[in-house]
């Protein structure tokens, strides 16, 4: 399997509001950057988008290293949330309906394509892919004629 890196970011002017994200992938000495934005969504929504948009980019099963500052996305794979969820019929522990379930079943998906291992950094403390996310994530949602 290739190894690839991934790095991703999402924004919301407002939550919601406005949003964009922005990925960063690299195998070998290859990058590809990735962006898009939504005219009405929320910060979680973005940070989710980016990673499925990173990992649906990729044109076989690969061995990945995801990088991003998303506690909720990190925390919903990584402590298996959304696995528990899509199990109980997309309802928490607390019995209220999770949030994002179109967006955790593709993503749900695609980790089972792909052998994906989560890692959270520290959003805006100086990690380079993830401050150039961030600048891909801002200037999407800049772009659709939103203030900060």
């Amino acid at each position: 399997m290739k190894k690839v890196y991934i790095y991703t970011d999402g924004a919301c002017s407002g939550n919601p509001g406005a949003g964009g994200w922005g990925a960063i992938l690299k195998y070998g000495n290859a990058e590809k950057e990735l962006s898009g934005a939504d005219p009405e969504t929320t910060n979680n929504r973005m940070e989710l988008t980016a990673v499925i948009s990173a990992l649906e980019a990729l044109k076989e099963p690969c061995e990945v290293v995801l990088t991003t500052d998303s506690k909720y996305v990190c925390d919903g794979i990584n402590l298996g949330w959304a696995r528990s969820w899509r199990s109980k019929g997309w309802i928490k522990a607390d019995r209220k309906p999770a949030l994002n379930p179109d967006l955790w079943e593709r993503l749900l998906n695609l980790t089972e394509r792909h052998n994906v291992t989560f890692v959270w950094v520290k959003g805006h403390a100086g990690h380079p892919e993830n401050e150039r996310c961030d600048r891909l994530a801002v200037s999407q949602y800049r772009s659709l004629g939103q203030k900060q």
